[in-house]
């Protein structure tokens, strides 16, 4: 509905009709030309001066209201304001300077004089209204001249003020209905910048959008990324709190609000007490107080009464210069150090002198009704004559003596060093004056209206004035600019101040940096001089207030479930990542993470290299085999004419001692660190030796079984198996292997590869097979040789002999077969080098299995039963 201009046409019509019941009733029945005040008893109290142009103004003089007791059977008494603001009462002294520097001044508006309407608002909203109808009125407020039964019009054509964004919503939503322009010299909430509600509201005062601009520009700037925010229970501290934490939330990426807060406005204690308990939890060193000066009051005093202390305060422009807060020594242990951004200030000469001409016996001031109450709080005394025989007056208070003067006594009201609000005023009515200039100046014939007409100036019309307001542009004597844009907002441009204690001085406000709105260039709007900061408890160094602690070196923020995003905890990364402090990062694939998880350093290079201990084993292994097969190759060479050598082809038996060496020593090719050429010759030398191996074994396995089959005389089988043909054999076999080998070096030959797994902080230096098909065919080649041995040594073990080889050969092939066999899952499931240790003791398992099955009988029969290595008893068959 807000968005629609019907409903707010017909909220302007309630409301213009609820005034005009509320105000006026219609004298004569036929004529509804004018409006009369039920009653005048309940007008409220007000200073005026008569001109040709009537300016009113709304300042809350007072802090506070008593209510009167309702009994519904009597006119109730008026309320009773309390409090009184020798601040507020300043701001109003201003508006009456300026008034009557203009009149003496004359050239702004020749020949016209300004007076002047001014109420007490006292700080509540019901007051404002009322004040606001009252100025609605004519000069007497009893009678509304000009009600034409659609708007009523007084003589007072614009009003300055209210002071309170609460109070000026209300008066604004009155005033907007017939048009009469309000100028407000304190109203900051950013709401009263929506003109299709407030037409007719104009400001000096900046809005808090620029306010809550600054304000998050500056937890940026210092780094805090959990605050807590307070707020006052009104207008201008709820709507400047919850733009603050939507910034913040949705804008400034990883800080939040740690709490929010609203103060009560009966500011009861144990309300704000459980604020105070909600900050300790929080554990938020910072604390932004959104809230008019009254209220901040409150929330100090239990901060006192509670003991907390510690807290960075941060302040909305209400209080950031606030004399009531500052001045007292009780509150300079918790706001020293306190920050926050004010309005520019700026000097008017001549207020001082003119601050201090009050005196309630001079008959200038007879007519002001609030200056009684003035005196008598600035003073303490009592301007009553007490009754007879009495020193004191009724409320205890001592006769004024009359020869009072302001000059004597330094407060909050003649202290014109911080002339900010007070500025505003100034400058409110310089503007609504040279409006007013503006439209004297009007040319006939070229006016800014209907038919380009001119207003009248001795007959103002207040929609006319609004007109001139919004376009108004003018310099002050300090040389500022002053000008609305279209939502009736000045420049924002404001003074960061700093409250730092002086000692016996007190507290100062030190400007420490300016924030202005002007600045389009987003990171210069906001200057900061930070050498010059002292912080809460006097410190320089800038106070950390984070949600959880920064995370070290080596780990990364997560998360915690179902808290604010700046709440998280710290985890270690995983083995292979580094972090950043916010989050883990994995290495390159050849670098891993150093102990600490705070540098990515290279990964150390695994390989079965001769220094460990898994290759020096397998390196005294094979030097052992092959040792051992050169000393069976000794024995043999001492006995080669013994019965037992020479049987089965002693040549084949020397050339198969050496193929076992070379089985044993090629071994040693897959121990250290791999190369181009160690990769092509570790897999080829395995290969072709293992089949000159092989081939032997075949060659004599043949030779056992024709010898044996061949059992008639002069056969002639034995001559197609003579040593020639076994050594065809032997190369023949060896040569088709050598042909496998060549191509595969040839097409895809292996090569070091480097084995860089993601999970492990070593790089594994490998030989990659290259081509898996030749791979496949040197292994199934040696396989097909090996089970073709196996088949004839099997059918010819039952052969009779004393020494049947053929037994031996089949054990051998068995255990060399088995071997193999298992070394396929085994080297497919072996991670990293331990492939290499598979395939290494694979060779000297079948290796030392030939050795053993075929050599090692023999060799004990020479050595230690030579009696059996005999021709006769090679020669005597057994069954």
């Amino acid at each position: 509905m807000v968005g629609t201009s019907t409903p707010r046409v017909s909220i302007r019509f309630c409301v213009f009709v609820c005034v005009c019941v509320h105000m006026c009733i219609v004298s004569a029945p036929n004529d509804g030309s004018n409006c009369r005040l039920i009653s005048a008893s309940l007008s409220l109290p007000v200073l005026e001066k008569n001109g040709d142009i009537i300016l009113g103004g709304l300042f809350s003089l007072h802090d506070t209201v008593v209510e009167p007791s309702l009994s519904f059977t009597a006119m109730p008494a008026p309320t009773q304001c309390t409090r009184f603001n020798f601040r507020t009462f300043r701001w109003m002294q201003t508006m009456i300077f300026a008034i009557e520097e203009i009149n003496r001044d004359g050239t702004l508006l020749p020949n016209i004089t300004l007076g002047y309407k001014i109420y007490d608002s006292c700080s509540t909203p019901h007051h404002a209204l009322k004040a606001a109808m009252e100025l609605l009125g004519n000069e007497k407020g009893r009678e509304v001249a000009g009600f034409s039964g659609s708007v009523c019009h007084g003589t007072v054509p614009v009003v300055i003020g209210d002071g309170g964004s609460t109070q000026s919503l209300v008066v604004a939503r009155i005033l907007g209905v017939f048009h009469i322009p309000q100028v407000s010299y304190f109203s900051s909430c950013a709401c009263l910048s929506d003109k299709n509600e407030f037409p007719a509201f104009l400001r000096t005062m900046p809005s808090d959008f620029f306010q809550v601009d600054a304000l998050v520009q500056l937890v940026k700037h210092f780094g805090w990324t959990w605050v807590g925010v307070i707020a006052g229970d009104d207008a201008y501290g709820r709507g400047g709190a919850n733009i603050f934490a939507d910034e913040v939330d949705y804008n400034f990426l990883g800080a939040c609000v740690a709490l929010h807060e609203i103060i009560p406005k009966n500011r009861a204690q144990d309300a704000i007490s459980s604020i105070i308990s909600n900050i300790r939890n929080s554990r938020a060193r910072i604390i932004l107080v959104f809230a008019l000066e009254q209220d901040a009051e409150a929330l100090f005093d239990e901060v006192l009464r509670t003991g907390l202390t510690g807290i960075q305060w941060l302040a909305s422009e209400a209080w950031s210069t606030a004399t009531v807060l500052s001045t007292p020594r009780k509150y300079h242990n918790i706001l020293q150090g306190s920050m926050g951004f004010a309005i520019r200030h700026a000097e008017i000469p001549g207020l001082q002198t003119f601050l201090h001409r009050l005196n309630p016996k001079n008959t200038d001031n007879h007519a002001d009704p609030f200056l009684v109450s003035f005196w008598e709080e600035m003073f303490q005394c009592s301007l009553a004559v007490p009754a007879e025989g009495q020193k004191n007056n009724s409320q205890g208070k001592p006769p004024c003596t009359g020869a009072e003067e302001l000059k004597s006594i330094t407060n909050i009201y003649s202290d014109v060093s911080q002339l900010r609000i007070s500025y505003n005023v100034y400058k409110a009515v310089y503007a609504i004056i040279h409006a007013l200039k503006a439209m004297r100046s009007c040319v006939k014939g070229k006016g800014p209206f209907l038919l380009q007409s001119c207003p009248d100036l001795q007959n103002v019309q207040p929609w006319q004035l609004l007109h001139y307001i919004k376009h108004v542009v003018y310099s002050t004597t300090i040389g500022d600019e002053i000008k609305f844009d279209e939502n009736g907002d000045p420049v924002a441009m404001y003074d960061l101040v700093n409250w730092q204690f002086r000692g016996n001085e007190g507290i100062e406000f030190v400007i420490i940096g300016k924030f202005d709105e002007t600045n389009t260039a987003l990171n210069q709007k906001l200057q900061i001089q930070e050498q010059n900061i002292l912080w809460n408890g006097n410190q320089t160094k800038v106070p950390l207030s984070v949600c959880s602690s920064i995370c070290p070196p080596g780990t990364r923020k997560a998360i915690r479930p179902n808290f604010p995003i700046c709440c998280h905890d710290c985890v270690v990364c995983a083995a292979g990542e580094i972090s950043n402090q916010t989050e883990c990062e994995r290495c390159l694939p050849e670098f891993w993470s150093n102990d600490e998880r705070t540098a990515c350093i290279p990964k150390q290079v695994e390989f079965l290299s001769f220094t460990d201990s898994m290759g020096i084993t397998l390196l005294v292994i094979s030097l052992f085999g092959s040792f051992s097969t050169c000393v069976v190759i000794v024995i043999f060479s001492c006995h080669r004419s013994t019965p037992i050598v020479r049987a089965n082809n002693s040549e084949l038996s020397f050339l198969l001692l050496i193929s076992l060496t070379l089985c044993f020593l090629c071994s040693l090719t897959f121990i250290g660190q791999p190369s181009k050429w160690s990769c092509m010759l570790r897999h080829t030398a395995f290969g072709i030796t293992f089949v000159l191996c092989i081939s032997c074994i075949l060659g004599k396995t043949i030779v056992v079984l024709i010898a044996f089959k061949a059992t008639l005389p002069g056969s002639g089988v034995m001559k197609w198996f003579g040593p020639a043909q076994q050594k065809a054999i032997i190369i023949l076999c060896t040569l088709v292997q050598a042909v496998i080998c060549t191509v595969w070096l040839t097409v895809d030959p292996p090569s070091p590869h480097r084995l860089m797994p993601r999970e492990s902080a070593l790089v594994i230096l490998l030989c990659d097979e290259g081509s898996y098909v030749a791979f496949g065919l040197v292994l199934g080649y040696i396989g097909l040789l090996a089970c073709l041995c196996l088949f004839l040594a099997f059918l010819a073990r039952k052969l009779p002999d004393n020494f049947n080889e053929a037994r031996l050969i089949t054990f051998s092939m068995l255990i060399f077969c088995a071997v193999w066999v298992a070394f396929v899952p085994a080297y497919i499931s072996s991670p990293g080098k331990y492939s290499t240790v598979t395939e290494v003791f694979a060779i000297l398992a079948s290796s030392y299995g030939l050795l053993c099955c075929i050599f090692a009988p023999k060799c004990y029969i020479i050595l230690l039963r030579p009696e059996k290595n005999t021709k006769k008893y090679l020669m005597t068959r057994t069954g």
